[in-house]
């Protein structure tokens, strides 16, 4: 009797439907974004949205900074990519709670609040260096390769808080312009479009599948045909 197999149904709906932070450790990095990000003052980036009542509401700025922040922090620079993530990856999605704005409504915030983004930004950098660490995500907290302990258990001298804070401007700086030249490739090469779109084709399962049964097809039709009349070339 043949080996059974654990259950396999991915066309099941589930009887429940998940909390998606329940598939994430409590000490995952997205919930330290998310939680410093709730703390910052973003009334900078309220004040442009309170002068312009034209069109539909805009998305929280909480969110779109969490996105970036969070992005930012694990290597996702262009927005087209941090779209991608936020419909494929978990902790994104923890993070939009629902919400999926495109790959241009995250550059154009981006562009929009470029400077406010930048303290938002250093904010959050500082508020890990504070707890300890020297690394959020692939960000290295530590250019200056100081002790681990320097800030923890060693009050910082005022030249050395200076020194600090301007390490911390040019991380960020480093890091929006990354994120800009990478939108700006990206825009060259794929315009208005995301640049992994399925062809027309592919889109449709009932197109896949039919694709996927010829081929089934034409490999029985090649070996019996190899079978039936060995070394005849095919026509």
């Amino acid at each position: 009797m043949p080996k059974g197999y654990r259950d396999y149904l991915p066309e099941q709906d589930l009887l429940l439907p998940p909390s998606l932070r329940d598939w994430l450790p409590e000490n995952h990095l997205v919930y330290f974004v998310s939680d410093v990000v709730d703390q910052l003052d973003l009334s900078p980036i309220h004040a442009v949205y309170e002068k312009e009542n034209r069109g539909q509401p805009p998305y929280d700025p909480r969110l779109m900074t969490k996105l970036l922040v969070y992005g930012y922090c694990t290597g996702a620079f262009s927005s087209r990519r941090i779209q991608k993530r936020m419909q494929e990856d978990i902790p994104f999605k923890v993070l939009a709670a629902g919400n999926e704005p495109d790959f241009r409504t995250i550059s154009d915030f981006r562009k929009i609040h470029l400077e406010s983004l930048k303290n938002l930004f250093e904010q959050v950098l500082a508020m890990a260096l504070e707890c300890g660490s020297i690394k959020l995500g692939k960000i290295s907290l530590d250019g200056t390769k100081l002790k681990a302990n320097a800030s923890k258990h060693k009050a910082m001298s005022y030249g050395r808080m200076i020194e600090k804070q301007q390490q911390l401007k040019e991380e960020v700086k480093q890091l929006l312009e990354q994120a800009e030249a990478a939108d700006e490739a990206e825009d060259r090469e794929y315009g208005d479009q995301r640049g992994d779109e399925l062809s027309e084709e592919l889109r449709r399962r009932e197109t896949r599948l039919a694709g996927a049964a010829c081929s089934r097809i034409g490999n029985v039709v090649y070996h019996a045909f190899r079978w039936l009349s060995p070394g005849r070339p095919l026509l």
